[in-house]
């Protein structure tokens, strides 16, 4: 009898353990993502393209050191094949970690360290071995953290940590706006990467903290095989094709908003930076909407009412022709806010959430190489196409584009969307 009684107190305090140390893990991953937070948004975004116009770039230019980030995401297929071999992901996750903020951060010093017509190509190999790293680093991430956070709380968990990073991200954000705006040119630029410098070390040091989770492998050894699993999901590979057509078409035209309101608009660093807190702050309160949603409908049915939401936010640019800049840029930021927001969301639980656990890593590989590439040709492709159309008449530079994106989008949306991701 009396071992009868031990045995519930024993398996109550080993239940306590197993969820004080799954708390901590949490609260690890959290943590880590405010440095990281804070010197991603000063390193991306109107700040990236904003320094990329000080260095002395061009369009085609700032679309191809956009489009990069994702271009690299190929090689992570080879990768999801390579950890398979690992004998603890920890140190790995670690290693490319550290050499992407390493080298992402030091493009700072690219006008230090160059003569001024160097300082473009200077920035953008930098920036390519910087985002190579991260593509090893990417998938060590997501495999870890698919495994760090249980099933049951993960809506609720990537809900509140995404709310909390976002609104820090808008404080940052708005900040590095005023400094540019106070310090313009090289001496706001150099406040910011020490910033950067500081907080990207940070971030370092508390990845060394990071559990070294146990990790279950696939079944297959061989890569060909191993690469073959998620091809031969029919489900899977439609959604993905898909999802890569999009992104493909939204890429042409939304990272090179910033080039748009900076050079065809003038609008100021300050005012840009609060647009984009507007566009986080709505995007914020769509995670409490679409992860309450989420409880009742599928990943899929909700991630494609996303898509006529961010269709929308593309074509509202048409109404600078008859409204102020502002007030349209605004109604631009919220709309695409809230979309891109439950898109991001959905389309992150569709792949650890509807994807066999052992096969993850490849299934996320595949994701990533497959809307990187298209994620790679949009930003190109609109790069080029503001450079072909220069001469043109202010309107079509301004928001013609867009206005052709958006119209695409519906057709798009139309045509496969409702077949491939809205359940029957």
């Amino acid at each position: 009898m009396q071992i009868m009684r031990n045995r519930p107190e024993a398996y109550s305090r080993k239940r306590g353990r197993k969820f004080s140390t799954s708390r901590r893990n949490l609260h690890m991953a959290t943590w880590e993502g405010v440095p990281a937070t804070i010197f991603q948004v000063l390193l991306q975004g109107p700040f990236l393209t904003g320094f990329l116009l000080y260095l002395g770039a061009s369009s085609g230019q700032i679309g191809f050191v956009i489009a990069l980030t994702t271009l690299v995401n190929v090689a992570q297929v080879g990768v999801a094949f390579l950890i398979q071999r690992l004998p603890s992901r920890k140190w790995a996750l670690v290693t490319f970690v550290g050499l992407h903020r390493l080298l992402w951060s030091s493009t700072g010093l690219v006008p230090f360290l160059f003569p001024r017509p160097l300082w473009v190509t200077a920035f953008i190999t930098l920036y390519a071995l910087a985002f190579t790293a991260n593509t090893a680093g990417a998938v060590l991430w997501s495999s870890v953290i698919s495994d760090l956070v249980p099933p049951r709380v993960r809506g609720r968990y990537f809900g509140i940590r995404n709310t909390l990073l976002n609104a820090l991200g808008s404080l940052v954000l708005y900040g590095g706006g005023v400094v540019l705006d106070h310090y313009p040119g090289g001496q706001g630029f150099l406040i910011l990467y020490i910033v950067v410098w500081i907080f990207s070390t940070a971030n370092i040091v508390v990845f060394f903290f990071y559990p070294d989770v146990p990790f279950e492998k696939s079944d297959e050894r061989k890569f060909v095989p191993m690469f073959k699993k998620p091809l031969h999901d029919g489900l899977f590979m439609k959604s993905t094709l898909f999802l890569s057509l999009w992104l493909l078409l939204q890429n042409v035209t939304v990272p090179l908003y910033s080039y748009v309101m900076l050079q065809l608009l003038h609008i100021n660093y300050q005012t840009l930076s609060l647009l984009n807190v507007f566009q986080t702050l709505f995007m914020m309160a769509s995670f409490y909407f679409w992860g309450n949603l989420n409880a009742k409908y599928s990943n899929k049915l909700l991630l494609f009412w996303t898509l006529p939401i961010i269709a929308v936010s593309s074509l509202l640019w048409g109404l600078l022709s008859v409204f102020p800049a502002l007030l349209v840029l605004v109604a631009v930021h919220i709309v695409f806010g809230v979309g891109v927001g439950g898109f991001n969301q959905l389309a992150f639980n569709f792949i650890i959430g509807d994807t066999p656990k052992k096969e993850r890593p490849m299934y996320m590989a595949m994701y990533a190489a497959l809307t990187g590439l298209a994620s790679f040709f949009g930003p190109l492709v609109g790069g080029k196409v503001y450079e072909w159309i220069e001469e043109w008449p202010h309107w079509v530079q301004v928001y013609g584009m867009q206005l052709i994106i958006g119209g695409l989008m519906i057709v798009l949306i139309m045509l496969l969307g409702r077949r491939i991701l809205k359940d029957v």
